[in-house]
Order: C-alpha cells, then sequence, then structure tokens
C-alpha cells in the first residue's frame, strides 16, 4: 500500500480528487470512520486541504489524514443546524463577487462573509460586477457602498467580467496566491473565472427574470491553476451566510471599526446594544460608523436562536 500527499483539487460530494505532491490526479474516498472523529461538518474534507492518502492501486485511493490548516472560510450548514460547512481551506485570499442589483447582494450577506473571513484570518477583497449594467442611481448607490468598505480598510476592485473590464488588476491581487472566489448565483463568478483561466470553460447562465437572482451553474468546488502563479478554488453559489461557532462577545472583534473603537467604551465587556458610553452607539450617532454595519451586527448577535437566518438559504 502506498502512502501519498497532495492538496484536494475537487470535491463533488462522495468523491474527491487529489493532485499529488508527484503531479498525479488521484479519484479518492474518505474512510468512514475518519468522518467520526468529532468533525462537525458535512464536508470533514475541503477543497485547499493538503491530506495524505493511501493507495492499493484500486480505483480509488482513500483519504487518512488531513494536514493541519493554515485557516478556513466556514459558515453554518444550509441543511443540518449543528454542522458546519467549509468552503475553502489553506487561503492566502478571498475574492467576494458582489453585484447591487440582478441579483442583489445585500449587506447583511457581505458583513456576515468579512466577519467569518477575519475570524479566521483569511484576507478578502471585494469585487463588484456588472458595473456597465447600472443605472446612474445604481452606480451611485454602489459608489456609496464602495466608500463604505474601502473606509473601513477592505480593497475593492470595480468589474464588467462580461467585457472584461477591471479583471486585470484583480488577477494581478490573485498572482501567486490561493485564492477563493465566492458569492452569489448569478454575480458573474464563472464569466470571470472563464476570463481568468483561459480553457476553464466554466458553464454560465442567465439570471432568472422571476426571482432576479442566480441559478447554480457550479455544483461542485473546484481549484483551477493560475496561468501565472497561483490558483483559485471556484465554489457553488451561496445563498446565506449563517455564522458557525461564534460566541456572542467576540462577534464585534471581527467588525475592525467596531473593534478599533470599542476601545473607548466605559465597559471593557460591552457587547455594544444598549450600555451607557458605548463607543460605538455613540459612533453610529454621529455617522463614523455605517447603521447597514450595526445592523449586520446585531443579526449575527441572534444566530444562536434556532433557525436564525436559516431562512436565506
Amino acid at each position: 500500500m502506498t502512502k501519498l500527499r497532495g492538496i484536494v483539487v475537487r470535491n463533488t460530494g462522495s468523491l474527491y480528487e487529489v493532485k499529488t505532491d508527484e503531479g498525479q490526479l488521484v479519484p479518492c474516498r474518505v474512510k468512514g470512520n475518519f468522518r467520526l472523529r468529532g468533525i462537525r461538518s458535512t464536508n470533514p474534507v475541503a477543497v485547499g486541504d493538503r491530506v495524505v492518502l493511501t493507495d492499493s492501486g484500486g480505483d480509488v485511493a482513500y483519504i487518512v489524514e488531513i494536514e493541519e490548516r493554515r485557516n478556513y472560510i466556514i459558515r453554518k450548514a444550509s441543511n443540518l443546524s449543528k454542522q458546519s460547512h467549509i468552503l475553502a481551506a489553506n487561503l492566502d485570499l478571498a475574492v467576494l463577487m458582489v453585484t447591487l442589483v440582478r441579483p442583489e447582494t445585500t449587506t447583511t450577506f457581505i458583513d456576515r462573509f468579512l466577519a467569518s473571513a477575519e475570524a479566521y484570518r483569511v484576507p478578502v477583497v471585494l469585487a463588484f460586477n456588472k458595473m456597465d449594467d447600472l443605472s446612474a442611481e445604481e452606480r451611485a448607490e454602489t459608489e456609496a457602498l464602495i466608500a463604505l468598505y474601502q473606509n473601513i480598510g477592505y480593497h475593492c476592485y470595480l468589474l464588467s467580467a462580461a467585457e472584461g473590464r477591471g479583471v486585470d488588476a484583480l488577477l494581478a491581487e490573485m498572482q501567486g496566491k490561493v485564492t477563493l472566489l465566492a458569492g452569489h448565483s448569478g454575480v458573474g463568478k464563472s464569466t470571470l473565472l472563464n476570463l481568468l483561466v483561459p480553457g476553464a470553460n466554466v458553464r454560465t447562465a442567465e439570471i432568472s427574470a422571476v426571482h432576479g437572482s442566480g441559478m447554480h451553474t457550479t455544483t461542485f468546488s473546484e481549484l483551477f491553476e493560475l496561468p501565472g502563479g497561483g490558483s483559485v478554488i471556484d465554489i457553488p453559489g451561496i445563498k446565506g451566510f449563517g455564522t458557525f461557532d461564534m460566541e456572542a462577545e467576540e462577534v464585534s472583534h471581527y467588525f475592525r471599526e467596531f473593534f478599533e473603537t470599542s476601545a473607548e467604551c466605559r465597559f471593557s465587556n460591552c457587547t455594544h446594544t444598549q450600555e451607557p458610553g458605548c463607543a460605538v452607539l455613540e459612533a453610529i450617532e454621529r455617522g463614523e460608523i455605517a447603521l447597514s454595519r450595526y445592523e449586520s451586527y446585531i443579526s449575527m448577535l441572534g444566530d444562536k436562536e434556532e433557525g436564525k437566518y436559516r431562512s436565506a438559504f
């Protein structure tokens, strides 16, 4: 029996594909007992994981160990409230693709993604796509949103993936890194990926005229090599982002401007909800912290309630 090491480059649900350190692509399954080692996840192995596998010469090899992860992005599983779903592991960067309309990406969704990435130490940039498809009013709204996030410290890119505009600057940011590409279905991830990785031939689909939302074209997670170095992990579109394993007292730490401002709060354990002398609430009153960010924060405090945020999946 041969022991090999490699990186998981594709996950179709029941079958994994591992690129070994020798450059072979090996179809793999997970040993049954592997799932029982206290891993509260619908996918204990994720794309980007470094793994050890045993190959006995059959049709598939078996993953027997996950090497320690540098980081990962996780959310609450859409079908099991007690379990998590790992989007990808060992990331240098996450690109969250955002569209103001057709489909709408809410600030609540953006903030939940950003907070989760902060919690697991994954740097994020925001890519605002379909800038060519906006009315003057919609463009002004988008620019206001970009100003909000840039002011917090998140780098924002303006794209028109359909026309290939703005892609080169984003690609330069991704070069040499392992990057997660995430967002709702319909925001243009597949269109962008086909530009970043010529020959990827990822299927794209039209936006639903009835619901104004995207239809899933990516059905499993996969890692693609970037031509100039680095790689990009494409995952199925995400509807909602329920936070997982995040204690209420920790949530404000993952909102950068809250954490910075909270040093001035009267109480060291301030929850920024109703305490006197709360510097965060005072900053909101003065317009220095966006109300939309505070609303996202309050919604995340309620995630411990059974069923909270499940309707958005």
